[in-house]
């Protein structure tokens, strides 16, 4: 579902109106209502949203500022779902933007993904942008490409490592020289992205396994769950090794590679029994 023009049916306090104020040509205006443009609104937004679906997030609803997805396991329950919603923000006077909403899917695109009966993966479009990326020549095309793939390491086994030339180019004493090794990253980059593997949704009933690995350079994890057909990824986990771990033990280096997927995790993990594996055999 879409909110029609969402920050404009927030109201603003009188006592803070004065605070918007504009001047145009044909005298001083003031807001009534919440404008685009200012820098606490996608907080306060954000920020209502939550206390009006609080009872449901994560259960049946997930908001995003004026994006609201509501998942349901069958038709019949989708209904009653959406029924409580349209009540509700029917009672906080919002007003949806019925052209784009889309009703009853079994796939829908959200926040640049895909989400369907499979599971999640990026949506095409953006893995067309990043296939037909041209090399960087500047510093700030750099910056704007690993933007866009950063958005979607989730799907990427190790990305942190893959990604490491490139990421060198972004110190401030580093000078910009492109070479091989940056060709050959942005070429392992482009690739894995666009053979990216559909992410299962995670599923409370089913156990979870983590399994780590690290390298003098950085760590690797994944979390994963069996359906009944096989371990399938719900999430890949990268970073890069700590500069103070670099000259540690392999012992150490795994041990922290399971302390971050676990830190990582934890909303997934605390509470809850689960497996870890590591190619570590002492650890």
């Amino acid at each position: 579902m879409d909110l029609k023009s969402g920050y404009h049916q927030i109201e603003v306090h009188p006592d803070d109106q004065y605070k918007t104020a504009i001047r145009t040509r044909y005298g001083h205006y003031e807001f009534i209502v919440m404008p685009f443009g200012l820098a606490n609104a996608p907080a306060t937004f954000q920020r209502c949203m939550n206390d009006l679906f609080r009872p449901w997030l994560d259960r049946f609803v997930v908001v995003y500022l004026d994006d609201i997805l509501v998942f349901s396991r069958t038709l019949q329950e989708h209904q009653g779902h959406l029924r409580q919603v349209l009540e509700k923000l029917r009672e906080a006077n919002f007003k949806i933007n019925a052209k784009k909403c889309e009703w009853a899917k079994t796939q829908v695109l959200y926040l640049g993904h895909v989400l369907d009966g499979d599971g999640i993966k990026p949506a095409d479009s953006k893995i067309a942008a990043i296939r037909d990326w041209p090399t960087p020549r500047t510093l700030t095309e750099l910056r704007s490409f690993l933007g866009l793939a950063n958005y979607y390491r989730k799907f990427v086994r190790n990305f942190s490592t893959i990604a490491a030339p490139l990421r060198r180019l972004l110190k401030k004493e580093a000078i910009w020289q492109w070479d091989k090794d940056c060709t050959s990253a942005l070429k392992k980059l482009k690739r894995a992205l666009i053979e990216y593997p559909v992410l299962k949704v995670a599923d409370p009933s089913l156990p979870f396994v983590v399994t780590t690995d690290a390298s003098q350079y950085g760590i690797g994890a994944v979390l994963q769950q069996d359906d009944d057909n096989g371990y399938k990824p719900v999430e890949f986990m990268s970073a890069r090794m700590p500069s103070e771990k670099v000259a540690t033990s392999m012992y150490e280096r795994e041990l922290n590679a399971l302390r971050q997927a676990l830190e990582h995790w934890k909303h997934y993990l605390l509470g809850r029994h689960f497996k870890v594996y590591s190619d570590h055999k002492t650890l």
